[in-house]
């Protein structure tokens, strides 16, 4: 019998908060939140932003601060200034021959090969004149104020780096094991006994970062440390690479020696992890997989690049939509509503899978099941970064698989789209006709859509991630966020089956039975998957083992949900230690038992089974 994949753990962390708590989707929707709720939000965040309440309540300006420091927002110091970003201005220099140049600086400050022209004297205490006899070329620092300043900035304050010896880490990976640590402290149960109820190849990895680690750090100092008059160190190439949080996982986090890698597909690309796992689990590979990303593109360098291609809202832009001298960094992302292009985030999601077996074993929680994800490419394309029809093939490929599994019924009354919603002016009417013609012919009559990126901007390949786990947050509260940064849909936008709002949505924590994420990225990377309902995972697993296995599996769940209630406890206090296990019992091939039946790996309560079955025997 197939397995079903089942998410019993989450976490996280993006311009809205943490993850695992759902403090992440209460902040999008904290103004429909009950006083108590909101307050224990705003002492969650408090706590990542690493403000002192000093054991009281917070205050009405500490409120404002967390809300002003969160979400969407102009792009502060402790990433860059973006009115004064560092450029160099290449200057010719014509020199007379009879009145040289001339200048002082330290001997150490020379090149080693010296241009053409230069004269140098030495002088006292290690100094040296420099006489320049003929025209050169210098590189003249030259800050300048850049056309973007808007950013899904991490909430102000908050620094993974220091949560645990970093070492230099770029900062994608810092997020990285900040949120894989809030995953596993969200799942509830000891990581050491779930390695003891599997094998060490049956738990699995899947991660990465579409853009790879691209900060000074990364592989962003290897390229341009020469250029900068720095050396390129040993760290900058290795750390860079786009699988790396998948690598720093399983090396640091879960000591994990199962499958593992990242698959790649631009904004997609958290999708296409995401069907690795379930595949793995649907076909008994594996028992346990964690998918996830992390993406830190908030630097000039990245921001430029994506500008220059015209993707990103300008400040110009934005004034012009408004008629006003001065941008709203606020309501940069209008999805579906007048817009001028996205806004850059950065963003760590990582989910924990179970096969349901395990999952009624140790009694996991159950956020919801995963159990199909589509991908498709667009066909011929008359420019690379322009959309075709493969969305069309993944988003009406899961809305028919929802449909089998759920019924009609369920599809055209209780399910919803997160809609890749990017805030372009093409996204918005290529992916609301996509939207609308399936709810057209699946028989939806007005199809609730989210934009969340409304709220916390484009992570790029980990931004499914965030609809994920926004998901899970509306089945837990039972509020679809509105898209409260538009004043209204623009016209060209296709809606007659659809339903976008700025108001939220009030559906019921059972209200929705699936939800379908939607994603594309550059290049034709289409992806999709419907996510069913926690309520109606938990009715699978009813059926599939019987009512006294169920009620078993129920008394069990109840010391997980007191342990993942605990951490959270901690969390919101502050307290919450990340998980990193540096030089941590490293094995080595004499720690193995090894025979032709079977590989024993210490740590883990099953052998490796090496007697395989081939499905390939009756051809030989």
């Amino acid at each position: 019998m197939t397995s079903i994949p089942l998410i019993v753990g989450f976490g996280g962390v993006n311009s809205a908060g943490r993850s695992s708590g759902h403090h992440g989707y209460r902040r999008m929707i904290i103004d429909s939140l009950s006083q108590a709720e909101a307050q224990h939000t705003y002492q969650n965040l408090a706590a990542l932003m690493n403000m002192s309440s000093e054991g009281q309540a917070l205050s009405e300006a500490q409120r404002q601060h967390i809300l002003d420091h969160s979400l969407v927002r102009r792009i502060e110091d402790a990433w860059y200034n973006p009115d004064a970003v560092m450029f160099n201005k290449r200057m010719p220099m014509q020199v007379d021959a009879a009145t040289p140049l001339t200048f002082e600086t330290k001997k150490r400050n020379l090149p080693d090969t010296l241009p053409a022209g230069w004269v140098v004297t030495e002088l006292a205490g290690a100094t040296v004149k420099v006489e320049i006899h003929q025209a050169t070329e210098m590189l003249v620092p030259d800050p300048r104020a850049t056309a973007v300043s808007s950013a899904g900035q991490l909430p102000s304050g908050f620094a993974p780096g220091k949560l645990y010896p970093s070492r230099s880490h770029p900062r994608g990976l810092q997020m990285t094991v900040f949120g894989a640590s809030d995953a596993l402290g969200n799942l509830g149960i000891d990581w050491e006994l779930v390695r003891q109820h599997v094998a060490a190849d049956q738990i699995s990895v899947f991660a990465g970062s579409s853009m790879g680690q691209s900060d000074a750090d990364g592989h962003g100092g290897m390229i341009g440390s020469r250029f900068d008059g720095k050396r390129v160190t040993s760290k900058n190439c290795a750390l860079g690479f786009a699988e790396m949080p998948a690598d720093f996982i399983n090396a640091y986090v879960i000591g994990g020696a199962g499958t593992t890698g990242a698959t790649l597909g631009a904004c997609a690309s958290f999708l296409y992890n995401l069907r690795q796992g379930v595949n793995e689990i649907r076909a008994g590979r594996s028992r346990v997989v964690i998918v996830g990303g992390s993406e830190a593109p908030i630097n000039p360098d990245v921001v430029a690049g994506y500008a220059a291609m015209g993707a990103l809202a300008t400040d110009a832009e934005l004034m012009a939509l408004d008629g006003t001298d001065t941008p709203d960094n606020r309501r940069a992302a209008r999805p579906f509503g007048h817009n001028c292009g996205f806004t850059i985030a950065e963003s760590a999601q990582f989910v924990v899978l179970f096969d349901d077996a395990l999952a009624m074993e140790l009694g996991a929680t159950v956020y919801g099941a995963v159990t199909d994800v589509f991908i498709n490419a667009d066909g011929y394309k008359k420019s690379i970064s322009s959309p075709g029809i493969g969305n069309y093939l993944t988003v009406a490929k899961s809305m028919a698989v929802a449909k089998a599994i759920l019924g009609e019924q369920a599809i055209q009354q209780r399910s919803y789209i997160h809609a890749h919603g990017s805030s372009t002016p093409q996204n918005r009417v290529t992916e609301s006709r996509i939207l609308n013609e399936v709810a057209k012919k699946f028989g939806i009559s007005q199809w609730p859509v989210a934009a969340i990126k409304a709220y916390i901007g484009h992570s790029l390949g980990v931004s499914s991630g965030d609809q994920l786990i926004n998901s899970l947050g509306v089945w837990d509260k039972g509020i679809i966020p509105g898209i409260k940064t538009i004043d209204a849909v623009a016209e060209d936008v296709h809606r007659s089956n659809l339903s976008i709002s700025a108001e939220h949505k009030e559906v019921g924590a059972e209200g929705m039975d699936v939800a379908l994420l939607n994603s594309k990225g550059f290049g034709g990377n289409n992806a999709s998957a419907p996510i069913l309902a926690p309520h109606i995972a938990r009715r699978m697993l009813a059926k599939k083992y019987g009512d006294k296995a169920y009620q078993q599996y129920l008394k069990s769940n109840e010391a997980v949900k007191a342990q993942t209630a605990a951490y959270d406890t901690l969390a919101t206090q502050g307290a919450a230690e990340l998980i990193y296990k540096f030089d941590n019992n490293v094995l080595g091939g004499e720690d193995l038992s090894l025979d032709s039946h079977a590989i024993g790996v210490p740590g883990y309560g099953r052998d490796v089974d090496l007697e395989i079955d081939s499905p390939y025997k009756d051809f030989l």
